[in-house]
């Protein structure tokens, strides 16, 4: 990833916040016939590897747990908030008309070896984390035992699980930390005239940004 240091992002628990708050990874893979992708939710366990390890689970008829370089480290990238940002809202651009449009984003990219757990009960103890922290904030939360216990041993053996101990962390946080302070003061009015939760969630990053947060 082109990072140059004025997007860079290092703090480790910036990093992982994302992950929390945006699960859904891209696992990228070198396999046989070439780079392959799979979008899957993971957990982040903190405490293991020097950067923490990723867990999660794949269908057992996905060859990604089969077909995989065990000499290159796999990629997890999570992204968080992005909004296009219009060249309008430059105080340039009424200066001197020397701007174009971009987009700005946060991502995090986390790079480790693969490996696969097909082990049955880490993946009953996995999948009962992983429900209960996204069934939480319902006022009737499913859990694993809401469904026959025979029906879950089924679906348990149609999965397996991965692990991915972090090696390398990487973070992009691009939100117009480039441009001068009234540009950036623009974007942040521009955002917030928006509709939608994104435009709000970039405006607060741009705004921490300039204020440097």
């Amino acid at each position: 990833m082109h990072n140059p240091s004025h997007f860079e992002e290092t703090r480790i628990e910036v990093l992982r916040d994302l992950i929390r708050r945006h699960p859904l990874g891209i696992l990228v893979t070198l396999t046989a016939g070439g780079l392959d992708a799979n979008h899957i939710p993971f957990e982040l366990d903190p405490d293991l590897a020097p950067y923490g390890t990723l867990r999660g689970h794949v269908a057992r008829a996905n060859p990604v747990w089969r077909d995989f370089s065990r000499d290159v480290q796999a990629l997890a990238v999570f992204r968080g908030v992005d909004s296009y940002i219009t060249p309008s809202w430059y105080q340039t651009k009424k200066e001197s008309g020397k701007v174009v449009p971009t987009w700005n984003y946060a991502v995090v990219h986390a790079h480790g070896p693969l490996r696969v757990v097909d082990d049955k009960e880490w993946l009953r103890k996995f999948v009962t984390k992983l429900t209960a922290r996204h069934e939480a904030p319902r006022a009737d939360p499913w859990r694993i035992a809401d469904a026959p216990a025979d029906y879950i041993e089924k679906m348990l053996t149609a999965i397996v699980g991965i692990e991915i101990p972090v090696a390398r962390l990487e973070g992009k946080w691009k939100v117009s930390q480039n441009r001068t302070a009234s540009d950036r003061q623009g974007v942040v009015e521009g955002l917030e005239a928006e509709t939608g939760d994104a435009a709000a969630a970039m405006a607060q990053m741009v705004r921490e940004a300039l204020r440097g947060n």
